[in-house]
């Protein structure tokens, strides 16, 4: 039995994609799906598993023994939001949560598999090495990251991570994320800000190293992510802390001619100025060094920003399917 938090969401509905197209059905969701305006209940339609608990049941469950034969849990459920100005929710529902899950795996001699993220790298002044020795030298920007940090800290502390793999997650992109409002990826927001004006909106450079629209970041396609996670879930002895990206810095203005380009059209980007409040906390460049995941062993490509935008638009974002089909396969990718 596999365990799947956050399986309604975004990268969690896409690994359950992966699992049941490998043939595991045997696999309990975990989430809350809050409204049904949301629609995110429907990245869960046409996927198998085998039952689904209430997040907020889930830590009693586990605690009391309720549930059997574990052999893996993928902790993909957080919030995930950068602007979150909660900090005690971020430290229930991120540490608190995550520090449950991961103790009952070291109790039970269970994989662990967990989503960490590379807003923990902050600036990025420190560089984007995934080595546990580097956790306590990173400054996060928001608090999102921070909770994070601090998971990631406690897990080295208490020798999780000898035994567990946490995933510093980069830009993802891809289907599935059509509930995800104003932390969808600018794919996302390009495509229909394509579709209502006819232009992509992109924030203005406010340091002169950078022209406009060329600020960098690492984007990575949902599907390499499941590739790696199911990779670590075949690969127990890979343990520690892993950077989920493709190794490349691309701009957000590649990634808005990526999307121009899916549709066939020409770009138009207007530039607006970047809001006070996210000047001092924005990061410029982010690029994820990948060679610890290659020395751990895993050596599939990733797929090209072109290559993946042009999928998810033509496949997933223009037409009527908003999910995954089984039927994909990666060789089609």
């Amino acid at each position: 039995m596999i365990i799947l938090t956050g399986g309604a969401g975004f990268i969690g509905s896409a690994m359950l994609w992966e699992l049941n197209r490998n043939g595991e059905n045997n696999v309990i969701v975990v989430d809350d799906l809050g409204s049904t305006t949301t629609n995110k209940w429907r990245n869960l339609s046409g996927l198998q598993f085998a039952d689904f608990i209430q997040k907020d049941l889930f830590p009693d469950l586990l605690e009391r023994g309720a549930l059997k034969n574990i052999t893996a849990i993928i902790h993909m459920g957080a919030n995930s939001s950068t602007t979150e100005t909660d900090a005690d929710h971020l430290l229930v529902n991120n540490f608190g949560y995550s520090k449950n899950i991961a103790s009952y795996c070291m109790a039970h001699d269970t994989r662990l598999i967990y989503a960490s993220s590379a807003a923990t790298y902050g600036d990025g002044s420190k560089g984007y090495r995934d080595d546990i020795a580097e956790i306590d030298t990173l400054r996060p920007l928001n608090m999102y990251g921070y909770s994070k940090q601090l998971f990631d800290r406690w897990a080295r502390n208490n020798g999780i991570l000898n035994k567990a793999a946490g995933l510093k997650f980069f830009n993802v992109y891809g289907p599935n994320e059509y509930h995800k409002d104003d932390m969808s990826s600018v794919v996302f927001k390009a495509y229909h800000q394509i579709l209502e004006k006819g232009s992509v909106r992109l924030f203005q450079s406010h340091r002169p190293d950078y022209l406009d629209g060329q600020q960098l970041r690492d984007f990575v396609y949902v599907r390499d992510c499941t590739r790696i996670m199911l990779w670590l879930l075949d690969n127990p002895s890979a343990t520690g802390l892993f950077n989920v990206g493709t190794g490349k810095a691309r701009s957000f203005l590649d990634l808005a001619t990526a999307t121009f380009t899916a549709l066939g059209r020409q770009p138009v980007i207007d530039y607006t100025p970047m809001p006070e409040t996210l000047r001092d906390k924005y990061q410029y460049y982010t690029c994820a060094e990948m060679d610890r995941l290659r020395r751990a062993g895993y050596n599939a490509p990733f797929t090209s920003l072109e290559d993946g935008v042009k999928e998810y638009v033509q496949r997933y974002l223009a037409t009527d399917n908003p999910w995954f089909d089984l039927a994909d396969s990666h060789d089609k990718a």
